[in-house]
C-alpha cells in the first residue's frame, strides 16, 4: 500500500505509463527469480524528498520486475510471519504452498 505522500504519484499518468512500459520490456518476468512479476519495484525507495524527481521515479534504470514473494523478501528482510506464511498480492497473509517431498 503506498504512502500518504505517494498516492498522486501512483496513480498519475506518467507512473502508469512508465511502469506499464517497463513491465512489458520485461515480459512480467521476475528478474530475480522468474517467476511472474506483478510489481514494478524502485530499486531506490520513493520518500518525501525524492517523489518528484523523474530522475528516480521513472528511470528504468532504477526499476526492477518483481514477482509478489521477491518483493516482499525486498521490504520484509527480516521474517515478519512463521515458516510456510507470507503475503498475496492483496496484502493478505496465507499459507504458502510446500510441494511434498519428492515432488
Amino acid at each position: 500500500m503506498a504512502h500518504d505522500y505517494a498516492k498522486d504519484f501512483y496513480t498519475s499518468k506518467e507512473w502508469i505509463k512508465c511502469r506499464i512500459g517497463y513491465m512489458l520490456s520485461q515480459n512480467y518476468v521476475c528478474e530475480r527469480c522468474g517467476d511472474a512479476a506483478k510489481i514494478c519495484h524502485h530499486k531506490i525507495y520513493i520518500t518525501p524528498s525524492n517523489i518528484y524527481d523523474p530522475n528516480i521515479t521513472l528511470n528504468w534504470d532504477l526499476l526492477e520486475a518483481l514477482c509478489q514473494d521477491c518483493h516482499n523478501e525486498e521490504h520484509h528482510k527480516a521474517s515478519i510471519t512463521q515458516d510456510g506464511l507470507g503475503f498475496d498480492e492483496d496484502g493478505n497473509l496465507v499459507q504458502k504452498y510446500v510441494p511434498p517431498i519428492g515432488y
